[in-house]
């Protein structure tokens, strides 16, 4: 049985597709978008030490945990206690409550909870990939609700936030 030609062009298309994806790079690729160089084992991430003015006294071992996490659950790096082949260290910088969308009357409507964490990053095996930048999330509340009601609640949202933004600008080179 004959083929018709746009299906053999497809198939060959195909082909040549397949062939250029065959594994010839240095890069490792992953469904959660990291890519990271097979040189690379191991990540460290020290503890996140809260300069903020208002402490929160969870958060530094809650940031520190989730950027752990992250490594554990989405790449093959080994996490080790210090000196990884990536490594991150840092510190809380802000974390903030002030109001935002005043009304007619003056009044707040909402409030807006910030985090700002410092971050060093450290790449052993590539040195060009280095970073020292702050991070900021904020996530908004009812004024009519006090801040302990459901500060649990925003600081893992916004925990989780900025854990992607550091992994993604670590290891995503996108």
């Amino acid at each position: 049985m004959r083929q018709k030609p746009h299906i053999l062009i497809a198939q060959i298309v195909l082909g040549i597709v397949m062939f250029a994806l065959v594994p010839s790079c240095s890069m490792s690729y992953s469904f959660t978008g990291a890519s990271i160089s097979p040189d690379v084992k191991s990540v460290s991430v020290d503890h996140f030490q809260n300069l903020a003015p208002l402490v929160n006294p969870t958060l530094s071992n809650t940031l520190s945990e989730g950027l752990r996490n992250r490594f554990v659950s989405q790449t093959r790096l080994n996490v080790v206690p210090s000196y990884g082949d990536l490594s991150f260290s840092g510190e809380i910088r802000n974390y903030r409550v002030q109001p935002v969308a005043i009304q007619g009357n003056e009044v707040a409507a909402m409030n807006r909870l910030t985090i700002a964490v410092r971050v060093k990053f450290e790449n052993a095996i590539d040195p060009s990939q280095n970073y020292d930048r702050t991070f900021t999330h904020f996530e908004d509340f009812d004024s009519r609700q006090q801040l302990v009601q459901v500060e649990q609640e925003l600081v893992r949202l916004i925990v989780d936030k900025l854990v992607e933004d550091i992994f993604n600008s670590a290891v995503a080179n996108w």
